[in-house]
């Protein structure tokens, strides 16, 4: 499987994006990560952690538990289960996933700011963030955007309105409950649950509408 793009920007929400990137990990896949320089500020108020786009490393931001992982070259991280991570700083238009020709399995921002929707919507790439997103709208590869605001203006809405008409997906982060959830990690699994769905992920976080409450969860 092509690599999956991870965008995380300043919106408040931060642990769906950490989750996520720990899901894919866990996995085995390759993932592509940036990171805006606002969204260093939400993930150190919302889950104490500081990363620093400079120095980045996986600890700084992600708990990867039993792993392992070695540094092959600067920003390239390669776990003990044979997933893979680089890092690319927010500013660095040579990164691969700023052009059509480096291919992958999709890209989600996570949680997406309405500041980085608005400038996807408009066509702007004033990051590496959104230049990779508007790369995989015009190449027809799958975007996913998880806005975590509310309530909704008409600005906002008529700019998901324009994301969707484009072919980006827009995936709120909008925890079910008919799952019944006994804690935040549940909540949170559901949208990342979501998130794997569409990204074709195979992943067992959350009991879907239907399903025995007595079939086993991941943990």
């Amino acid at each position: 499987m092509p690599p999956v793009v991870v965008g995380v920007t300043g919106a408040s929400g931060a642990i769906y994006g950490v989750r996520l990137l720990e899901v894919l990990i866990h996995k085995g896949l390759e993932v592509e990560l940036a990171i805006s320089p606002a969204a260093t500020q939400v993930i150190h108020q919302e889950l104490e952690r500081r990363v620093d786009l400079a120095a980045f490393t996986p600890d700084q931001l992600i708990s990867i538990g039993d792993l392992t992982y070695e540094t092959p070259g600067a920003g390239e991280f390669r776990f003990s289960n044979g997933s893979r991570l680089r890092y690319h700083h927010y500013q660095n238009y040579f990164a691969g996933i700023a052009s059509g020709s480096f291919k992958t399995a999709g890209m989600v921002i996570c949680p997406c700011s309405m500041g980085t929707l608005s400038a996807i919507a408009c066509g702007l790439s004033t990051n590496l963030i959104q230049r990779a997103a508007d790369v995989h709208l015009k190449e027809r590869r799958k975007l996913i955007v998880v806005p975590r605001e509310t309530p909704l203006g008409s600005i906002q809405l008529e700019n998901m309105k324009r994301l969707v008409d484009a072919g980006a997906v827009v995936l709120p982060a909008s925890p079910g409950f008919y799952q019944r959830p006994q804690s935040i990690s549940d909540l949170v699994d559901f949208v990342v649950a979501r998130i794997c769905d569409q990204l074709g992920v195979e992943v067992n976080l959350m009991r879907r509408w239907s399903e025995s409450e007595d079939l086993p969860v991941d943990e």
